[in-house]
């Protein structure tokens, strides 16, 4: 066992860095806080509430890693709720807490053990003691009956729903009846994330929500109203949604995961809760094999804060995946538009006609992955009516071959802002003369010995997706625009890749570059990477010595296995940025 301590987030305790404790005892308090609002002087976990093996124990041999009360004496009759971590199987862990239940005044009861949980009722049937399965546990000063009946303003951001996500996911591979692969149920999940985020963005601040499963509502009765809701969205966005899309979970696992999300606001969660899914559900064997690593969500804001896009901006990213960035940026702009709103004094609808200006005809993304381009389409239709900014080609062939609507809505030299993660690495490279030849670091250099002058040779008959990435975001870019994008660091220092980086310094010049800790891609990835910052210039116009900003970031706020950390050093990276222009240029 590990010697080490961390605090305990209720008592303010010492206690043991146990997995237990970390993953599940600490995890649940915080949510009890911060998402279900109950006090933490309501709740008791060191010292541990104790409660009897069995009516005849006086010692009240168990001890119950969490307890919330009915208020903050903690007198043992005003038990409300036991929440069991020890035990990691879920039918031990189950047993367990029943127990407790029995043996206690708590009513409710929860099993949690960082990756499923389960939430219980006691009753008492013909003088015994019975327990069912509830959707959740209600909110502080919400009657258990009320579960599920919220209206639109009673709705909160969480801070973290990968735990959420994780639960379900568990849940739907145990449980869900015809569908087991990862890659159906988060389809699946992502149809339902759709419907929530369709209801809280057309439902009234005091009318009852529709995504909802309640405490006595036949299973039957919450899937019909959840299959309604989900036409309704098929109905409102039909170029992103196609008619054959279907709600396929059976009615058990459509009110857990209902029963999970429901208590809170999607729109306004803190990370971006698509790519989240999409982290639990698909994993690793769809993401690295072609090197879909989904950007963390506070590496995007960084560079979306840093290129500080304004309404008049043309943006683009050219591997958009699930739309992490293009959601991130439409969210910085509506909040300078609605600072503008104010000053100017728009009403309601002045305000929506503007931000839908925005996300209609100012944000284009490209994915050659239909799944992800069609979940970035939805993700941008429902959360800012962008759906037709988002197209289905590869972004590093030829123009001429997309499809007509696609060349409609995107042109090269067209852009101010290229906001991007493109794909990367040896064993996915691209291939092709007819690709390769549009491009000039598709082609062999070679560096003459008197002058050191790179000189362009025959075409390659492979090359690595970020160096072509590279030049075709230059070629999205029109003159003065600027770009932001994620790359291995070996672009920026194997001396192989030197005639990338002359043929870079030739093409505009280098704004910043932010080196990011080697834990930000993993536990999918090792590879060490850093964001560029560049901006593109007439060749007579590049300057011949200037300062370039550089930052070393060593917490990204995750470990190496992905779990949160407090320590999150890049967000503080785009205010030390804003100072330094100030302080050397006068910005």
């Amino acid at each position: 066992m590990s010697d080490k301590v961390i605090k305990d987030f209720i008592s303010g305790k010492e206690v043991k860095a146990t997995p237990e404790e970390i993953e599940a005892v600490q995890v649940f308090s915080k949510q009890l806080v911060q998402d279900y609002n109950y006090p933490a002087e309501n709740i008791q976990t060191r010292p541990q509430f104790r409660v009897k093996v069995r009516p005849s124990d006086t010692k009240k041999e168990y001890p119950v890693e969490i307890v919330v009360f009915n208020n903050k004496k903690k007198n043992e009759d005003d038990a409300y709720i036991i929440i069991e971590c020890k035990r990691k199987n879920k039918k031990d862990g189950v047993g367990q807490l029943k127990d407790y239940l029995r043996f206690s005044s708590a009513y409710l009861g929860v099993w949690f053990n960082g990756e499923e949980r389960v939430f219980l009722r006691k009753i008492y049937k013909s003088g015994r003691v019975e327990f069912e399965n509830i959707p959740n546990i209600p909110v502080f000063n919400q009657r258990v009956e009320d579960i599920g009946k919220y209206k639109r303003k009673d709705l909160k951001p969480t801070h973290n729903l990968k735990t959420t996500f994780k639960a379900i996911r568990n849940y739907l591979a145990a449980n869900t009846v015809g569908a087991t692969r990862d890659e159906v149920l988060a389809q699946q999940l992502i149809n339902l994330i759709f419907c929530k985020i369709y209801d809280e963005r057309f439902t009234e601040p005091d009318e009852i929500l529709k995504f909802r499963s309640g405490i006595e509502e036949n299973p039957r009765v919450v899937r019909d109203r959840i299959v309604n809701l989900f036409n309704e969205v098929k109905r409102k966005y039909k170029e992103v949604l196609d008619e054959n899309d279907q709600i396929t979970l059976d009615d058990n696992s459509i009110v857990y995961v209902v029963g999970e999300l429901q208590n809170y606001c999607i729109i306004d969660a803190e990370r971006d809760t698509i790519s989240d899914a999409f982290e639990i559900f698909i994993g690793r064997a769809l993401k690295g094999g072609q090197g879909q690593f989904f950007t963390p969500r506070n590496v995007i804001k960084m560079m979306v804060e840093i290129l500080n896009p304004n309404t008049d901006d043309f943006i683009i990213d050219p591997a958009c995946g699930s739309g992490g960035f293009l959601v991130e940026t439409l969210r910085h702009i509506w909040s300078k538009l609605e600072k503008e709103g104010k000053k100017f004094k728009w009403n309601k609808n002045n305000l929506l006609e503007e931000k839908m200006e925005i996300a209609i005809n100012r944000i284009r993304g490209i994915d050659k992955d239909y799944f992800l381009a069609k979940v970035a389409k939805a993700y941008m239709a429902i959360v800012g009516d962008g759906k037709s900014g988002i197209v289905c080609e590869d972004s590093l062939d030829l123009s001429n071959n997309w499809k007509d609507s696609s060349k409609q809505k995107i042109d090269l030299n067209k852009f101010s802002i290229v906001l991007t993660n493109p794909p990367f690495g040896s064993k996915i490279p691209i291939r092709g003369s007819e690709k390769l030849k549009q491009y000039d670091l598709g082609h062999k250099w070679k560096a003459e010995k008197q002058t050191h002058n790179f000189i362009k040779g025959k075409i390659k008959d492979k090359e690595a997706p970020q160096v072509i990435f590279i030049e075709r975001i230059l070629q999205f870019l029109k003159v003065g625009g600027k770009m932001s994008i994620v790359v291995p660091d070996g672009i920026l220092g194997n001396d192989t890749l030197s005639y990338v980086r002359d043929w870079l310094m030739k093409k505009g010049r280098i704004l910043a570059i932010i080196d990011l800790p080697i834990e930000t891609f993993m536990p999918n990835t090792s590879t060490k990477t850093s964001v560029i910052f560049f901006q593109k210039l007439d060749p007579a116009d590049i300057p011949k010595d200037y300062k370039i900003f550089m930052s070393i970031v060593k917490n990204c706020g995750h470990d190496r296995r992905g779990k949160p950390t407090n320590i999150d050093e890049i967000i503080k990276v785009p205010t030390l940025y804003k100072e330094w222009l100030k302080e050397n240029f006068n910005e």
